[in-house]
């Protein structure tokens, strides 16, 4: 394979009548576990790079903001970088974040994640939350 050519996952037809190959994109991946990892209670936001927070200014969401993948020979790795809400369990919520990606991703993909990986970079505030939301920044 090219290095050029871009890093496909395939799949193994469940179904003996196979019609054809399916491939998935790691990107794919990135929002399936960036939209099951938001949708956690406690979550007050997945941490992206300038680059995607200009373009959500824009109006833009970016779904697999703060989500990392890697295809290994052993396996799917998934690194998810969030900020937490103040005042919920930590341990909690990403076991919650790691349960909540690996069975969306079997769901929709009939792919298992070999690990779960999640990054608590920052806690937030109620008071941020606010003072964000009226445009204000300190």
């Amino acid at each position: 394979m090219a290095e050029n050519q871009p890093q496909l996952l395939q799949m193994s037809s469940l179904d003996h009548n196979q019609l054809g190959k399916i491939e998935i994109a790691p990107e794919v991946i990135e929002v399936i576990a960036g939209i099951a990892a938001s949708e956690v209670e406690g979550i007050a936001q997945m941490r992206g790079n300038f680059a995607s927070g200009v373009v959500e200014r824009l109006g833009k969401k970016i779904h697999g903001k703060g989500v990392k993948v890697e295809l290994g020979e052993e396996g799917i790795v998934v690194d998810v970088y969030c900020t937490i809400k103040f005042g919920v369990s930590i341990p909690s919520v990403a076991q919650k974040i790691q349960d909540n990606i690996r069975q969306t991703l079997q769901n929709m993909t009939a792919l298992l994640a070999e690990e779960v990986n999640v990054h608590v970079v920052g806690v937030q505030f109620e008071s941020q939350k606010v003072e964000q939301g009226e445009g204000e920044v300190e």
